[in-house]
């Protein structure tokens, strides 16, 4: 059998496609433009040979739109009013066409050689729904803050278990990926929810399966004065939330017991952190 020059170019399309399956990353936006450049070129110079990016705005009124230009080349981006957050990333989630998928706040980042790592983590374990990894807790100038929370996490992350998960949220957002199939089986994002939305899918995709756990830094999440839950009000909020959703998956009174204790310490763990700047 001959193969000809087209051919050749096929298979080996073929074989880097296998190596590399569809990634598809959302990104919900509103007047982040402070930061929303650093976000993109955090996942563009990823150098994925398989990638779907998609910029989900709100309808920002700053520099957004200009930026979102840009890298309109690399970058599928839409600015329309939306319901929030939450509306914006299930928006992103209905049109991702990746086998893997994923979403990253427009003021975090993906750290260099994150996709790859995700990518071969699926391959290696095709029966698995989803990975996580480790995520660094930086400020707005990059550096990297709160490093005892960060250790105790990864701590979490390496003993992982459900009963965990109910007792505190270890999993990192930005640092976790699944499979696009599980939105058929377990659905999108609930948009009731502002806050805690990311954590009560993990108790969901927990509920099929536990995730493979990376023991690498993959991405970096961003604390800034206008960040989503720096405020006290925010805080309470979040907190609220948090006590709904974990109610819905709690087995017993002990289990609820256990995360309202946490939080009680892991509040007052913030606020001595914040207190010291």
């Amino acid at each position: 059998m001959v193969f000809t020059a087209e051919v050749f170019i096929i298979i080996r399309w073929s074989k880097s496609m296998e190596m590399h399956p569809k990634i598809s990353i959302i990104t919900p936006s509103l007047n982040q433009g402070d930061f929303i450049e650093q976000t993109i070129l955090s996942v563009l110079s990823q150098d994925y040979p398989n990638l779907e990016y998609l910029v989900m705005d709100g309808g920002s009124s700053d520099t957004t739109l200009g930026i979102l230009k840009k890298y309109a080349a690399k970058v599928t981006w839409i600015s329309e009013a939306d319901q929030g957050q939450t509306d914006a990333i299930n928006k992103g989630l209905r049109r991702a066409t990746g086998a893997i998928v994923g979403y990253l706040n427009a003021d975090d980042l993906l750290l260099p050689g994150t996709l790859k790592k995700i990518a071969q983590a699926f391959i290696n374990h095709p029966k698995s729904c989803w990975v996580t990894g480790k995520c660094r807790i930086v400020d707005e100038e990059n550096n990297e803050i709160r490093r005892p929370i960060t250790v105790y996490k990864n701590m979490l992350l390496g003993l992982h278990s459900f009963t965990l998960l109910l007792m505190t949220k270890y999993v990192s957002q930005p640092a976790t990926f699944w499979r696009r199939e599980s939105l058929e089986s377990i659905g999108y994002l609930d948009e009731n929810l502002r806050y805690v939305m990311d954590y009560e899918y993990w108790l969901r995709l927990y509920s099929k399966s536990p995730p493979v756990f990376l023991s690498e830094y993959l991405a970096a999440f961003k604390i800034h004065q206008s960040s989503k839950t720096t405020s006290t009000g925010h805080r309470d909020i979040y907190v609220d939330e948090e006590k709904i959703v974990v109610g819905r998956y709690v087995r017993s009174r002990f289990q609820m017991f256990l995360h309202n204790a946490h939080r009680l310490l892991m509040t007052f763990a913030y606020s001595v952190m914040n207190r010291g700047g």
